[in-house]
């Protein structure tokens, strides 16, 4: 499993327990608003608006709220208005990194970017520098000892997956963005339990990291995800296990 994998794993396992929840709600809450607004209150006909609502549902998020961001997503209901940015940077040992945000004010946006980027040692990109390391894909990560590769394997393929990568951890399924939902279903039609299952940014190519910038990449990465504006950090570094394991 990739160190990107693990720090995807990572997140989720924190933000189930984390005392911000109520930060969390408000990330999957305007994620909701923006799919809806860009695409249309029909999750059947809005597959960026399905996986939004469905990622909302398995942290837990209330029916009656994720109902009503739809509605002010589709302008229904009265609320603020919201545009999505991106922005790219490099991290110490030259990780790069693409940053999602959801904001009403780009320039407020920006400039809190650049100052955690930049206390964090690292830099802002120029557009276009730092996308095409990464690919738009869907993830679903199996964890825990005793799970039937040979199954997994079968399922996923079946279900249109395009890749699925072993580990001791673990298993990492890799769709197509519009796959998930699919492989999704079919691992639980399957009863294959999963730890995560969202469509996300997944890197070309990593760069290995040993323990004292890892420390400083994923302190970075914390940082950026504590900002409000910002929904999503992605990072293309790969971390051993033993690294891993000291610095998580």
């Amino acid at each position: 499993m990739s160190g990107h994998s693990k720090w995807s794993t990572i997140k989720h396992q924190k933000g189930a327990k984390d005392a911000r929840r109520g930060k969390l709600f408000a990330r999957l809450i305007r994620a909701i608003e923006i799919a809806a607004r860009e695409g249309g209150s029909s999750p059947e006909g809005n597959p960026t608006l399905a996986d939004a609502i469905q990622k909302a549902k398995d942290n837990s998020v209330p029916n009656d709220t994720i109902d009503r961001a739809v509605k002010r997503g589709a302008g229904e209901l009265a609320g603020q208005r919201l545009e999505l940015a991106t922005y790219e940077a490099y991290a110490p040992g030259g990780v790069a990194i693409m940053v999602e945000a959801l904001t009403d004010n780009r320039n407020r946006t920006a400039a809190d970017i650049r100052h955690v980027v930049t206390k964090g040692g690292g830099s802002l990109a120029d557009a276009g520098s730092v996308a095409y390391l990464f690919n738009r894909r869907g993830q679903l990560v199996v964890l825990g000892d005793g799970v039937d590769e040979d199954r997994v394997m079968e399922v996923a393929l079946e279900a249109g997956a395009e890749d699925v990568e072993a580990d001791e951890q673990g298993f990492t399924v890799t769709t197509a963005p519009g796959d998930l939902r699919a492989v999704r279903a079919a691992f639980d039609a399957a009863g294959i339990a999963y730890d995560s299952a969202e469509v996300t940014m997944v890197p070309s190519m990593s760069v290995p990291l040993e323990r004292d910038v890892a420390v400083r990449v994923l302190r970075l990465l914390d940082a950026l995800e504590d900002l409000d504006d910002v929904q999503d950090v992605y990072a293309n570094f790969d971390i051993s296990d033993e690294v891993m394991a000291e610095v998580s």
